[in-house]
């Protein structure tokens, strides 16, 4: 037996009743949820309600897991909760200029390179700063596509099941996300560290 089940021998357990097979599961893709959830929604509270949302409509779904990428499976729950997210975020008023503003996530075992220097890291959390602006001033559909290209890693494939759209729309949506994602960095690049940005050398 091998040491590390695969995410099907996993799931497959999970459904026969076994909550430690699960919570492997959980172990194995909570940080990547996390991640994604965080870029969909650019809040670390609501990125750490919808994941822990999604894991549990996850358990209480795992009986129509039919194999596969449970990946893309997975994600495609983080992904719907994060659109009810922000479809009730639609619905309701803002009602502070907290609400208004971009949150880092707390910093964590899982953020920090014990070996990045101090300065490194200050430049990566400004880099991401910018860019997390704007991947918020993109469409939804488009965030959600360039989310789970570009941050969770997944193929074109795997996004078309986790969104349950067609393989062109999935690779129309990734394509312009990250013109209108180059575009907006190109014209706000005081947000960027200086060493990203573009210099005028006429």
């Amino acid at each position: 037996m091998p040491q590390r089940m695969d995410d099907q021998a996993l799931a497959a357990a999970a459904q026969q009743g076994n909550l430690d097979a699960f919570n492997q599961l959980v172990i194995r893709y909570q940080t990547l949820a996390y991640h994604v959830a965080y870029r969909i929604l650019s809040d670390a509270d609501a990125a750490a309600d919808a994941t822990q949302d999604a894991f549990l409509r996850a358990y209480k779904a795992i009986g129509q897991y039919y194999g596969g990428s449970f990946k893309a499976w997975i994600l495609r729950i983080v992904t719907n909760t994060c659109y009810d997210q922000l479809r009730a975020k639609q619905r309701r008023p803002i009602s502070s200029l907290e609400a208004l503003l971009v949150t880092e996530p707390a910093p964590g075992p899982s953020f920090i390179d014990q070996a990045e220097s101090p300065e490194a890291y200050a430049v990566r959390q400004e880099l991401s700063r910018a860019i997390q602006a704007g991947i918020n001033a993109l469409p939804a559909d488009q965030r959600v596509a360039l989310t789970l290209c570009d941050v969770a890693g997944m193929n074109y494939q795997e996004i078309a099941e986790a969104t349950r759209v067609s393989l062109g729309t999935v690779k129309s949506r990734i394509s312009r996300a990250r013109t209108k994602l180059r575009d907006y960095l190109l014209t706000q690049q005081e947000l960027l560290p200086a060493q990203y940005r573009l210099r005028d050398d006429t």
